[in-house]
């Protein structure tokens, strides 16, 4: 949060956690049954989680710093208590905005602490209370700051390391002793990176474990992931010698947040897509915007945690004014919305579209910017779903090029409703096109080009 309270997301909030358990345990008390007394304001946010044997534990955050006081006698900083209180703030007002974590005052028992912090920082202080919660974390320091960024780096550079050793040893090993090995070590191997606060190398490593034996050539997809593995180890070490766009996407890669800083771009934006993927800690969603007048394709994201849905929700085919700030990176596709973003009238036509041609080389000339992309955000105009041997694909009108769905795509209900639209007449496509295929988001029909159809 900055000084004004603008909230956490559960991705930053989550890169908090000082291990994996506290993480774990964290998640698990993001939800309001733990929770009373709750509230939030002036950068802070308080509450009483009640713990075993009938205990509570007062627990504030100040989120300007942030920094933390929790009267558990962990010695973990944040606590599991501070991290679920900032994850329910993070995903609250999902049905009512506010209902878990009220706008307020600090009670007494959070005042004093809030008071003699900042006091002791040079920022004004609230009227003192009685009683102190506890310890508190680290202050509003720029140089505490900037050591503990470079005592995460020598972590997460540790990890590489280790990794690149893990890799090195596979292919000495051959990769037939990967199916013999099981997932055992590669989870072992990815709880290290996750130690290591390398959240992106973790998710890596789990998915090479789960390649071996996973169908026919999958020795050829295990070689190909582990290579961009490699890669992502190799430029996290030699960051320094990186462009800035390219090193600005591997610090995102590896796992590391980095704020919205781009040039702001308001515009009247339409929602192309919506669609949550999810795994035993986090729900994504991911938001796909188009800009009428800036012609710019944006992802929005966001996050629930312990099994909750993200707070943000835009119906597809909504006309939004507002202003997005995007994140830095290769593409600069990712962006975070304005406080304002309401609803307008007016008929915006889809995103102009190309071949399955014109699609393929945006995807080929984003690589050389970020390797590691899986997908790249396209819209496919004058094309036909069509059966074929391997499954459906998007065929250029002409019929000239296809493009296959991805595995995942073939077996959705909107492949049906895209079917049902096309009648075997050209349509207008968007989607993610990737190395695994075309996974189709959003149709429009020539008879009505105004009316977004939802694919997911």
């Amino acid at each position: 949060m900055n000084a004004m309270g603008v909230r956490w997301t559960v991705e930053q909030v989550l890169a908090l956690a000082p291990d994996d358990a506290s993480r774990q345990a964290g998640s698990a008390l993001g939800a309001a049954g733990p929770w009373s007394d709750t509230g939030r304001g002036e950068g802070a946010v308080w509450g009483r989680c009640r713990g075993g044997g009938g205990r509570s534990y007062e627990t504030v955050v100040d989120t300007t710093g942030p920094a933390y006081a929790c009267a558990c006698p962990s010695r973990k900083f944040p606590c599991k208590h501070a991290l679920g209180l900032l994850l329910l703030q993070a995903s609250d007002g999902t049905a009512v905005p506010g209902t878990a974590v009220p706008d307020g005052t600090p009670p007494e028992w959070a005042g004093p602490w809030l008071a003699k912090r900042r006091g002791e920082a040079g920022s004004p202080a609230r009227p003192a209370g009685t009683g102190v919660p506890g310890p508190s974390g680290a202050t509003a320091d720029p140089e505490a700051a900037r050591r503990r960024a470079e005592r995460r780096a020598a972590r997460i550079t540790a990890g590489a390391l280790e990794l690149e050793q893990r890799l090195a040893d596979l292919m000495r090993g051959g990769l037939a002793a990967a199916e013999q090995a099981g997932y055992g070590l590669w989870e072992e191997t990815a709880a290290r990176m996750v130690d290591a606060q390398a959240p992106g190398l973790a998710g890596r490593v789990r998915e090479l474990g789960a390649i071996p034996g996973s169908g026919p050539g999958w020795p050829v997809r295990l070689l190909e992931e582990c290579a961009l593995t490699h890669l992502l180890d190799r430029a996290w070490l030699t960051a320094d010698l990186l462009p800035p766009a390219l090193a600005a996407t591997v610090r995102t890669r590896v796992g590391l947040t980095a704020p919205a800083d781009g040039v702001p771009v308001r515009d009247h934006w339409l929602v192309l897509a919506q669609y949550d993927t999810a795994d035993a800690r986090l729900t994504t969603r991911r938001v796909w915007l188009y800009g009428a007048t800036s012609g710019r394709t944006a992802l929005v994201l966001s996050f629930g945690a312990a099994g909750r849905p993200p707070g943000l929700a835009l119906p597809v085919g909504a006309l939004l004014d507002g202003e997005l700030t995007p994140y830095a990176g290769a593409g600069r596709l990712r962006a975070e919305p304005g406080e304002h973003f309401v609803p307008v009238d007016g008929r915006v036509s889809p995103p102009p579209g190309g071949s399955v041609g014109e699609a393929l080389d945006a995807y080929g000339r984003v690589l050389s910017e970020d390797p590691w992309l899986d997908s790249w955000p396209v819209t496919l105009s004058q094309v036909v779903p069509a059966r074929a041997e391997y499954g459906w694909q998007l065929a250029d009108a002409d019929g000239r090029e296809a493009l296959p769905l991805t595995p995942a795509a073939q077996n959705r209900p909107g492949l049906w409703r895209l079917v049902a639209l096309s009648g075997g007449a050209p349509v207008t496509v968007f989607g993610e096109c990737g190395h695994r295929g075309f996974t189709p988001l959003a149709a429009w029909s020539p008879e009505a080009p105004a009316e977004t159809v939802p694919l997911i």
